[in-house]
């Protein structure tokens, strides 16, 4: 029986088995932000240790960083001191800083790739739980504690238990007005936010194998969401492509033996899995959230479900109706939002926002007068690419608000935030309480283009009907 990619990254990677029943295994890429890094280096430094292989880490801001205003000092003083402890700590030990001054600064799951810091085969950890996006690559990537950013600034090591390993297979042709957001919703809404707990997933079929490389890091990205630990799609020629010419990808005279390496990594047709789901892509519609968890979502056609009395997840899902103000077989469609938000580490790349761009352009399309609509980059270079397509003038023309480069209203540790109960019609990966800056707002997950059609709309609509997408 022949193995996966993750039992074959892993055994290679592996340093030793620990007394503890766990591994030692060597982290190739470490990737840091200003957020949960400053303990990490203090720890370091009350024991007077230095960091092992400070070319192997490499850092940016994007949590705390303000779309609109980034003079300094920042307005907000606790961003601002954060930012001084990223910039501080990497000059004393030695860390590639990516910050606004370089021109590459950005989310750091998506300037990595941008540089082509991620590669195939590789171990990838930082101190963010969506870090599992860089798997798109064939890499195993995970998110770790702040004490673990610790111990890898100073050994290149982590001490974790091996995984199981799922096969999540999607065949056929996702159709007109379906994105990779979408897919990603509607696994997360079949497994649940629980299904993945001790998991990594193996995306497969011939639905991934047709998708974007920017399409495979969202729906990775969201790995984490239904509880998997790791997700990943095996390299293949779509990746070569995507990285070659990078920052950091292997140089010509390196080239060959890299992709030769790349494609041994790959699972073996014969390889073992501890479980294996298939799923048909003429099935997935466009996906909403309606609920405080990703898994809580609806194709925009349905309905909201109606709870089954003494069921497991009851008190939940009540929690959930009240906190939204929904109603049990409610559509969604029809929602007013308030808020619309284009941008994160799961839908902040060129090709996001460039099929939004698609609908938008040469037409009378304009953003509803009551809705704020903000379109993020994420990253730097993304904001290039957008600005030299003449994309941002077409967001502005339409009445969207084009921003510079940051997590923005994601997780709002930034000005990006909603107020009191507002609606935000949102393309970021998360719809817990208060998720967006406000203890009372409310989230709805969706894909960029359904994110455009709700701002537009000024409530929630189906972007198939709006756009005209023929099915």
């Amino acid at each position: 029986m022949g193995k996966n990619l993750y039992n074959k990254v892993f055994d290679l990677h592996t340093v030793k088995k620990l007394p503890s029943g766990q591994y030692q295994l060597m982290i190739g890429v470490h990737l840091i932000h200003e957020v949960t890094s400053p303990q990490a280096f203090e720890m370091l430094n009350e024991r007077g240790w230095k960091v092992k292989y400070p070319e192997r880490t490499f850092a940016t801001v994007d949590h705390i960083i303000p779309t609109h205003d980034q003079s300094r000092p920042l307005k907000d003083a606790m961003a601002e001191e954060m930012l001084c402890a990223i910039e501080n700590n990497t000059k004393e030990h030695g860390i590639r800083f990516y910050g606004v001054e370089s021109g590459n600064q950005g989310v750091v799951h998506i300037f990595a790739p941008d540089m082509g810091l991620t590669q195939p085969g590789i171990t990838v950890c930082c101190g963010d739980s969506h870090t599992s996006t860089h798997g798109a690559f064939g890499a195993i990537a995970f998110g770790i504690g702040t004490s673990q950013v610790r111990d890898v600034l100073a050994t290149q090591t982590l001490s974790m238990a091996k995984l199981k390993v799922r096969k999540i297979e999607v065949n056929g042709e996702l159709r007109p007005g379906v994105y990779p957001k979408d897919v990603a919703l509607y696994i997360i809404n079949k497994l649940g936010v629980k299904g993945g707990v001790g998991y990594a997933y193996e995306f497969a079929g011939t639905t991934f194998d047709n998708m974007s490389m920017e399409g495979r890091m969202t729906v990775c990205n969201m790995s984490i969401e239904g509880g998997a630990r790791v997700g990943y799609v095996n390299p293949d020629q779509t990746t070569y492509d995507y990285i070659k010419g990078r920052e950091f990808a292997p140089g010509e005279d390196k080239w060959d033996d890299a992709v030769s390496y790349w494609d041994s990594i790959a699972s073996d047709k014969d390889a073992e899995y501890d479980d294996v789901i298939v799923y048909d892509a003429a099935d997935i519609e466009p996906y909403v959230t309606w609920g405080i968890t990703p898994a809580q979502s609806i194709p925009v056609s349905g309905q909201i479900p109606e709870i089954e009395v003494g069921s497991d997840d009851e008190k939940v899902l009540n929690e959930a109706l009240e906190y939204m103000n929904f109603e049990e077989k409610e559509t969604i469609v029809g929602r007013k939002v308030d808020v619309a938000f284009i941008g994160s580490c799961t839908n902040g790349r060129f090709s996001d926002f460039e099929e939004v761009v698609n609908y938008i352009k040469d037409t009378d399309f304009k953003v509803a007068d009551h809705v704020k609509a903000l379109v993020v980059p994420g990253s730097m270079e993304v904001r290039r690419q957008l600005v030299a397509a003449g994309y941002d003038k077409i967001f502005t023309e339409h009445g969207f608000e084009f921003r510079e480069a940051g997590c923005s209203m994601c997780l709002a540790m930034n000005p990006d935030k909603l107020i009191g109960d507002q609606i935000c019609a949102s393309s970021s990966n998360r719809n817990f309480k208060g998720r967006q800056g406000s203890s009372t707002g409310r989230t709805l997950l969706m894909s960029p283009v359904m994110v455009a059609a709700c701002a537009i709309s000024g409530e929630v609509a189906d972007a198939r009907e709006l756009f005209s997408i023929e099915a």
